[in-house]
């Protein structure tokens, strides 16, 4: 039997440019992309502090429309999308039927029978095909617009003054988890209030041939403001730091929702069946044997992914993601804990090169940008 060789990463859409601004490139998820330019603590600081400006293309966004578009992703997610208004977006998930989650997504209402939903990287393909399958018995179609689309993304408290000049849309009218069309730089495109460094921003979805034009303008814009451009290593830190779980780290196809403390996104309440929901609803019903908490190391040590937590010296779950917290100064991370000991306060340790170190479970998130 041959093997079929590994595809070739896809390059961003605009790697030229990347590389002209001194990045160090990765692969990641299948796609070549930016890991950092000046440094991850200086490019993590500038989105706590003033803007930084992110090239999300490796993204899938897939469109589903059509006159039963919005029950058909209720039939395929855990959420319920036909409940959104038109302009207006919300967290979800698809689920396996035992529960187990294939991706995290974030799901829009782009018109009465119109949504788009993104996706992680690497699960694109994964989630393109499960849809297409599930809403196949309904009048929807998907469409894949994954390669076709580019998205670049502005984070920070100086977001709003840094577009602003170059959009006819309202951005201070955009509710948070809300999308509006307009145009960028003058160019046709969709822009969403949504993020994934806990901080205030935007995200321009755009046709991928214009993604280059995007994004010359939007961090002209910036600089002046402090803003700069951001690798995949601060936006990692930054999301560690908001809280935010990350698809292979957090979530993956061993874990259901309510053990990410993320039951809350499951909808068992919504009219009709949905893929997983007899699954979930008997983890709602007789609990979890493991709970996603937050860390934080009270003596010297960076958890990392994989490190073992103790409780009284025995094994009792895993770290699931780790740093020193560049805005805190402290060492935090996430982890799988027995459910009797995810209370904030509880006392536990992580193995760190054979010896505990003791760390308190604290409430998710780490950090929450000021009011």
């Amino acid at each position: 039997m041959t093997e079929t060789p590994p595809a070739d990463p896809q390059p961003s859409p605009i790697l030229d440019r990347h590389a002209a601004l001194g990045a160090k490139i990765v692969e990641f998820a299948g796609w070549l992309m930016p890991i950092q330019y000046a440094g991850i603590l200086e490019e993590h600081r500038a989105v706590r502090s003033a803007a930084g400006l992110f090239d999300l293309s490796h993204m899938g966004e897939l469109v589903v429309e059509g006159p039963e578009a919005g029950t058909a992703l209720a039939a395929a997610l855990v959420t319920d999308p036909p409940s959104l208004a038109v302009g207006r977006a919300h967290y979800s998930m698809i689920c396996a039927e035992d529960g187990g989650i294939l991706d995290d997504l974030i799901v829009y209402r782009l018109g009465a029978e119109r949504f788009m939903v993104v996706a992680n990287a690497s699960n694109a393909r994964v989630v393109s095909d499960a849809l297409a399958a599930r809403i196949a018995p309904f009048k929807a179609v998907l469409d894949d617009r994954s390669l076709a689309t580019g998205l670049v993304a502005i984070q920070g408290p100086r977001s709003i003054e840094s577009l602003a000049p170059l959009t006819d849309v309202d951005l201070g009218a955009i509710h948070y988890y809300g999308i509006a069309e307009g145009t960028v730089a003058g160019i046709p495109a969709q822009v969403a209030r949504t993020g994934y460094t806990g901080e205030d921003g935007f995200e321009v979805f755009v046709d991928v041939d214009h993604t280059g034009e995007i994004w010359d303008a939007m961090l002209a814009a910036a600089r002046p403001n402090g803003g700069v451009p951001v690798g995949l290593g601060a936006r990692d830190t930054l999301r560690l730091e908001a809280g935010m779980p990350l698809y292979g780290n957090e979530l993956d196809r061993a874990t259901n929702p309510f053990e990410a403390s993320l039951g809350r996104v499951v909808k068992l309440g919504k009219p009709g069946d949905f893929t997983g929901r007899a699954a979930l609803e008997k983890v709602a019903r007789d609990g979890v044997s493991r709970r996603l908490v937050g860390l934080v190391l009270r003596e010297r040590g960076i958890a990392r992914h994989g490190y073992p937590v103790l409780a009284s010296g025995e094994p009792t779950g895993v770290v699931t993601s780790g740093t020193m917290s560049p805005t805190r100064g402290d060492a935090i991370a996430m982890a799988y804990v027995a459910p009797g000991l995810a209370e904030p306060g509880t006392m536990l340790a992580v193995e760190i090169r054979g010896a505990p170190v003791a760390a308190e479970v604290v409430s998710l998130p780490f950090y929450k940008r000021p009011a």
